[in-house]
């Protein structure tokens, strides 16, 4: 496990971790889940992560009001823009001048909206699992409506932590790990440490 550092963005600290010494960075963004340290524990995700480190510098963190980094306010919700910006802030802070991004999930529009800020720093993108929009808009077909989501926001905060939560959890992220008991168990933990539950925050992922 590399070692895990801060940077200051907006006045809070974010925590990063830097291995690898490729010939190109590669910033790692998270979708609205993560836990820089623990994520080490799972024998798949950690060889995941040094497989990217093994062509590249792979830069991870978390991000605000994800655990090793400085929790958020419900009464002054972070913008998209601002939660973007935490990007520039770890680049900078690892000395990073330029890099490839890599976002999963709700980590795609913010790493969209990074290479549309800083198009000099940004080498390349790659978006994993990511959408153009969270919920149904004129043009889409696929995206859920603003009910289904404040319904399964409702039923995140409701279950966080059960083992309801946690089949449904398994379901969502490893279907086909749904039943490996370590898995389990490492996503139980994971989730408990990598945040409390569901805010009203991922309404403005």
């Amino acid at each position: 496990m590399a070692e895990t550092k801060y940077a200051e963005s907006d006045g809070l600290s974010i925590a990063y971790q830097v291995i690898g010494d490729g010939p190109i960075d590669l910033i790692y963004v998270p979708g609205f889940v993560s836990h820089l340290e623990y994520t080490w524990e799972l024998p798949a995700y950690a060889r995941f992560l040094k497989r990217l480190a093994s062509f590249s510098r792979l830069i991870m963190f978390d991000k605000r009001g994800t655990r090793l980094s400085d929790r958020v306010s419900d009464r002054e919700l972070p913008s998209l823009e601002q939660r973007m910006d935490d990007v520039r802030a770890v680049m900078d802070a690892a000395g990073s001048e330029h890099a490839a991004l890599f976002g999963v999930s709700e980590g795609g529009p913010m790493c969209i909206v990074f290479a549309a800020t800083y198009p000099e720093r940004t080498r390349a993108l790659l978006i994993y699992g990511g959408y153009a929009a969270g919920s149904l808009v004129k043009g889409t077909r696929w995206m859920r409506r603003p009910g289904q989501i404040l319904s399964s926001v409702t039923l995140t905060r409701q279950y966080w932590g059960s083992a309801l939560g946690l089949r449904l959890a398994a379901r969502l992220f490893a279907p086909s790990a749904a039943s490996d008991k370590d898995y389990l168990h490492w996503l139980s933990t994971w989730l408990r440490l990598s945040r409390v539950p569901v805010q009203r925050q991922v309404l403005r992922a």
